[in-house]
C-alpha cells in the first residue's frame, strides 16, 4: 500500500504522523510511503531524514492525498484537507467528531473510510492510541496553569509551588484517567496541594495507591465539584467519554463565585470541553478571562512538544497503522478493537458514539462492536 504523510496545517501544530523510524518500518513491510516536503521540520525530522528511511518526497500535500491510499496524520483534517479526500482513501488519525459537525459531514461527504486514534481500544478496554497524548497532555496542562497564573498573564499572581512559610496553589482536577493521573504527578511534584474528583472507585484507589497519600481523592458529585472549584486555585479538566462529547461539570454562574484570577485548564476541549464557557485557542493566543477566571482551552496542547509527542504517538500507533498497511480495511474484520476506531465508513456513521451525538443512525459494517 502507498501510505501517505501531509504536513499538519491547524494552527500551531507541529507534530508529524509518521516519524523517519516509524517509515522505515513501513518499507520493511513492502509499503511506499511518500511524505510532504517539510512535514516533519516543526518536530526536528528534515526531508533527509525521511529519505534515509525509504520515503519518496513530495511537494505538497495535494500531491500526497492524490498519491496515497493510507493518510496518516495527526490532527483531525481541515477543510481544505477533507475535500481531497475520496472512497478510495483510509484516514488514520484523531478525528474527535462529536463537537464537530462540519467535519463530520465532509468526511461523509467524502466516502472515505476515517479511523480514529481516540476511539481505537485495547483488551482492557483502555484506548492506547489516546493515551500517550493524554500523558503529554496532562503534564503540559500543569506548566501551563503555573504559567498562566502568574500576575502578568491575568492571572492571581500566585506561585504554584509556594516557598517557604507560604502555601502552594490548591489544583482541582476532575477526571482520574490518564490526564488525571499525569496532571497530579505534575502539580504534586511541583509541590502544589492536589484534589482529584473521579467516579471509579477502583481508580481511586489506584490513584491513592501510586501517590501514597500525596494527593486527595473524592468521589465526583455535583456537590463535590462545586464545593473544590471554589477552594481552587487551578481547576484542570480531564474527563473523557470515548467518542462523546464531554459532560459540562463547570458551569457559567460557577465563574463567579470562584477566585479572582484563578485558571481553568480544559483538557477536553477537543471533545466540546467539561466547562460551559470553554472553546478553543491556540498556543500563540492560548487564554481569554470570564468573570475574572482565566480560561486556557488549546485544542491541541502536545502540539507545543512536537519531538516528545510524535515519537510517543507514532510508538503507539504503528502496530495498528501497519496492520491497516498490510491488510487494508480487511484489518477491521480480525482486529474488533482497530474496528472500534472505524467513525466513518462510505457515508456512514460507524461509531455509536460519534452517530448519538449527531441523532443519526449508527451502522456497524462489521460486527465486531461487542
Amino acid at each position: 500500500m502507498r501510505v501517505g504523510v501531509p504536513r499538519e496545517i491547524k494552527p500551531d501544530e507541529y507534530r508529524v504522523g509518521l516519524t523517519p523510524t516509524a517509515v522505515r518500518e513501513y518499507v520493511t513491510h513492502g509499503h511506499e510511503v511518500v511524505v510532504e516536503t517539510g512535514a516533519g521540520d516543526g518536530a526536528g525530522y528534515p526531508d533527509a531524514a525521511y529519505v534515509r528511511a525509504g520515503a519518496t518526497i513530495l511537494p505538497d500535500a495535494e500531491a500526497v492525498f492524490r498519491e496515497a491510499r493510507m493518510i496518516v496524520k495527526v490532527k483531525e483534517p481541515q477543510a481544505v484537507e477533507w475535500a481531497r479526500l475520496t472512497p478510495d482513501h483510509i484516514l488514520f488519525t484523531y478525528l474527535h467528531l462529536a463537537p464537530d459537525p462540519a467535519q463530520t459531514e465532509g468526511l461523509v461527504q467524502s466516502g472515505c473510510a476515517a479511523i480514529a486514534y481516540e476511539t481505537v481500544t485495547d483488551a482492557n478496554g483502555g484506548l492506547p492510541l489516546l493515551a500517550p497524548m493524554s500523558e503529554v497532555a496532562g503534564r503540559i496542562a500543569v506548566f501551563s496553569a503555573g504559567e498562566t497564573l502568574l500576575k502578568h498573564n491575568g492571572g492571581m499572581g500566585l506561585l504554584i509551588s509556594g516557598v517557604p512559610g507560604v502555601p502552594p496553589a490548591r489544583v482541582c482536577i476532575l477526571g482520574g484517567g490518564v490526564v488525571g493521573a499525569n496532571a497530579a504527578v505534575m502539580a504534586a511534584g511541583l509541590g502544589a496541594e492536589v484534589v482529584i474528583l473521579e467516579r471509579s472507585i477502583p481508580r481511586m484507589r489506584y490513584v491513592d495507591d501510586i501517590f501514597a497519600g500525596r494527593v486527595i481523592t473524592r468521589y465526583s458529585t455535583i456537590d463535590a465539584v462545586e464545593e473544590e472549584i471554589l477552594k481552587a486555585d487551578v481547576v484542570i479538566g480531564a474527563v473523557l467519554t470515548a467518542g462523546a462529547a464531554a459532560p459540562k461539570l463547570v458551569r457559567k454562574e460557577h465563574l463567579s463565585q470562584m477566585k479572582p484570577g484563578s485558571v481553568l485548564v480544559d483538557v477536553s476541549i477537543d471533545q466540546g470541553g467539561c466547562f460551559e464557557t470553554s472553546k478553543p485557542t491556540t498556543h500563540k493566543n492560548p487564554t481569554y478571562t470570564i468573570d475574572g477566571v482565566v480560561h486556557y482551552c488549546v485544542a491541541n496542547m502536545p502540539g507545543a512538544a512536537p519531538r516528545t509527542s510524535s515519537e510517543a504517538l507514532v510508538h503507539a500507533t504503528l502496530p495498528f497503522g501497519l496492520q491497516l498497511a498490510d491488510k487494508g480495511l480487511d484489518a477491521l474484520k480480525t482486529n474488533k478493537h482497530l474496528a472500534k476506531g472505524l467513525n466513518v465508513l462510505a457515508g456512514e456513521l460507524t461509531h455509536p458514539a460519534v452517530a448519538a451525538a449527531f441523532g443519526k443512525p449508527f451502522v456497524d459494517p462489521y460486527g465486531v462492536w461487542a
